[in-house]
C-alpha cells in the first residue's frame, strides 16, 4: 500500500510540474527532458508514468468507458449503468480542482498537438466501446458503432461544458449543479436513440 501511494504520489508530482511548465511556456515550447528535470525523476521513469507527452495533460480525461460496461451488473443496460456511472462522478465537489481544470483548458486550447491529442483520444474511447458491447451482448453492426460513437460524444459535450463555465468565471458548485442536468439530457437522448428496456 506504501509502494502504491508512493508511486501515485510521484504521478502527481510529475504530472503538476509539466503543468506548471505548459501553463508557464505554453505545451509545444516545453520538452520532455525539461520536464523531467524539473520534476527530479530521469526521462525513462517519466514514461514509466505516461508513456507520451500529451498523455502529461490528457490523462485526465481518461475515463474507461469499456470497463465500465464489461463490469456492469446483469439487470443493467449499458445506457444506464454509463449515466449511474457519471452521475458517480460528478457528485463530488470540484472546487479543489478548479485552478487546475483552467489550467488545463487554457494549455489544451493553445496547442494544436493536444486539440489533435484530444480527438484521437476520443476515437480510442469510442473503439474500445464498441469492443466492450459487443462482447457483452450488443450485435457487431453499424448501430453499436453509431451508439458508442454518440456516447463518447455525448459525455465529452458534458465535460466541455463543465470545463467551459468554469473557465468562464462561473463559480464550481454553480457549474456542479448544472452538470447533473446536463448528464440526463445527454441520456434521455441516448436512450430515444438506442435504449432498450431494462433486463
Amino acid at each position: 500500500m506504501i509502494a502504491e501511494e508512493k508511486r501515485a504520489q510521484r504521478r502527481a508530482h510529475i504530472a503538476d510540474t509539466a503543468m506548471r511548465l505548459f501553463a508557464e511556456r505554453g505545451f509545444d515550447a516545453v520538452t520532455v527532458n525539461e520536464i523531467a528535470e524539473a520534476a527530479g525523476v530521469v526521462k525513462a521513469t517519466l514514461f514509466n508514468y505516461f508513456p507520451t507527452k500529451e498523455s502529461l495533460v490528457l490523462h485526465v480525461l481518461d475515463d474507461d468507458l469499456a470497463r465500465v460496461v464489461i463490469e456492469r451488473a446483469p439487470d443493467r443496460t449499458p445506457l444506464r449503468v454509463l449515466r449511474e456511472h457519471y452521475h458517480s462522478a460528478v457528485a463530488a465537489p470540484a472546487g479543489s480542482y478548479v485552478p487546475e481544470l483552467r489550467t488545463m483548458v487554457r494549455v489544451i486550447q493553445q496547442s494544436p498537438a493536444l486539440i489533435a491529442g484530444v480527438s484521437r483520444f476520443r476515437g480510442e474511447q469510442a473503439v474500445a466501446l464498441v469492443k466492450a458491447l459487443v462482447e457483452t451482448g450488443e450485435p457487431d453492426d453499424i448501430r453499436v458503432r453509431l451508439m458508442a460513437a454518440h456516447i463518447v460524444t455525448a459525455v465529452s459535450t458534458v465535460q466541455e461544458t463543465f470545463f467551459q463555465r468554469l473557465t468562464d468565471g462561473m463559480t464550481p458548485l454553480a457549474a456542479g449543479r448544472l452538470v447533473g442536468g446536463d448528464l440526463d439530457i445527454a441520456f434521455d437522448l441516448l436512450e430515444r436513440a438506442f435504449g432498450g428496456e431494462e433486463k
